[in-house]
């Protein structure tokens, strides 16, 4: 009896529509991701049982180390760009080009004497993460230029916000940029009592401590 031939049916399958789909998704995600840049510098915070969640945008981060060097964060663009601006029409003697001005922009995290940002900023961007931790705002009696960054932020922050067609209809919580605090356990007391005054003194009395927390 003679065998019957079982026609073969090709096995390939068309991927190109699941090539698209997949350029299409990776696409998306590197537009609407955010990359979150490294601290300036490593800090172990004391423990405390406080579960308050920090908010992830429109915040002005505090980094206090070890030492007493300070260092700020801006989440926001426009905030940096505004604020920079701002601090450049008070010390008048800094000048700054526009490619350096723009490589400030792109950094989430300062922390420069401003008399030293052209110096700093003429690095390559890549080192200017590393070489940032030797750095810190000063914040002294005699030249606290961390209040007048602090005074400037929270104020282009609060405009850019009243700007927002929805400024009506947002909450209290969010009509104010938010200021967070990181020290490590080991700063000195006085050094991060004398951060806490000097938003006093701007009138920012809402701030936050970030802690770890004691699961214990």
């Amino acid at each position: 009896m003679a065998k019957v031939k079982v026609k073969r049916k090709s096995t390939l399958i068309d991927m190109t529509a699941m090539s698209d789909v997949t350029v299409l998704l990776l696409t998306f995600f590197m537009l609407t991701s955010t990359f979150v840049q490294q601290e300036p510098v490593q800090t172990i915070t004391p423990a405390s049982v406080s579960e308050f969640e920090i908010p992830e945008q429109d915040v002005l981060k505090i980094l206090i180390e070890p030492s007493g060097k300070v260092f700020l964060g801006l989440d926001n663009f426009n905030d940096r760009a505004a604020a920079l601006d701002e601090m450049l029409k008070v010390h008048t003697d800094v000048q700054l080009t526009e490619e350096q001005k723009n490589t400030f922009r792109l950094s989430e995290w300062f922390g420069v004497p401003v008399a030293q940002m052209p110096e700093f900023l003429s690095m390559r961007f890549e080192d200017q993460a590393g070489e940032l931790k030797n750095y810190g705002v000063p914040c002294d009696s005699i030249d606290n230029q961390f209040k007048e960054w602090v005074d400037f932020a929270t104020r282009c922050g609060s405009q850019r916000m009243k700007d927002d067609p929805a400024y009506d209809e947002l909450e209290n919580s969010q009509k104010r940029l938010k200021i967070v605090i990181k020290a490590d356990k080991k700063t000195p007391y006085d050094v991060v009592k004398k951060v806490m005054d000097t938003l006093q003194e701007l009138r920012q009395n809402r701030f936050s401590l970030i802690t770890t927390l004691n699961e214990g």
